[in-house]
């Protein structure tokens, strides 16, 4: 930690190197699996490990200083390509990977990443807890033909990466709620340009934030 700040280490696949100089023995261990589990074609949608799986593999059940400070070395060594997150309301642990945003075309088409940022802006924005799929309908074709069957083809690969999961509205509803990788598939340097787009003139970084309410995603202290 420098004045507050989390260091970022500008060299993380050096690092990937000598991750015993940050983590213990069974904390590297932790990660790799972590690691591993993250992956879709392994844990299909139930991606990471659990937090109580993680505390087993540390022995440091109920210790929340020590989580944390293992989820911060972590990602003080590597972030600059892959980051690990827990997603409290899913009690998850999770790595997602950094990628340009040309390969990450490849896996989400334009439609479907259309309607992430709608819900992301629904949910992180408006606090909305859930978006229905109406709602989804309305605002993306529903005047065109099969709109049901287009967006529903377009909804699917968002629950195969797990960003979106389906929400249980007690009621004959279809819903969906954003997952944390879905809350952190955008980067700040992405939503400044969509924000500025969208008021076509240059925002500053802590508009932009303001404005999607990212600061609320963060624990107090961190920086992005």
């Amino acid at each position: 930690m420098i004045d507050g700040r989390n260091e970022v280490n500008v060299n993380p696949l050096n690092v990937m190197q000598s991750l015993k100089g940050f983590l213990t023995e069974e904390e590297e261990l932790t990660f790799m699996n972590i690691l591993f589990s993250s992956s879709a074609s392994i844990r299909s949608g139930n991606f990471g490990l659990s937090r109580k799986e993680v505390e087993k593999l540390l022995h440091i059940q109920g210790n929340d200083e020590k989580f944390f400070s293992f989820l911060t070395r972590v990602n003080q060594a590597i972030n600059r390509y892959i980051k690990v997150i827990y997603d409290e309301r899913r009690d998850q642990v999770i790595i997602m990977m950094r990628v340009p945003a040309r390969a990450a075309r490849n896996t989400l088409t334009k439609e479907s990443l259309s309607i992430l940022l709608y819900m992301f802006y629904q949910q992180e924005v408006l606090q909305h807890e859930f978006t229905l799929f109406d709602q989804l309908l309305n605002a993306f074709g529903h005047e065109t033909t099969k709109a049901n069957q287009r967006l529903l083809l377009n909804i699917d690969p968002l629950k195969k990466i797990g960003a979106i999961e389906e929400y249980d509205t007690n009621s004959q509803e279809k819903a969906y709620q954003l997952t944390a990788i879905g809350v952190h598939m955008f980067t700040d340097s992405f939503l400044r340009r969509t924000a500025e787009f969208s008021q076509s003139n240059q925002l500053n970084k802590e508009e932009v934030l303001k404005f999607f309410k990212r600061y609320n995603l963060y624990q107090k202290g961190d920086e992005e």
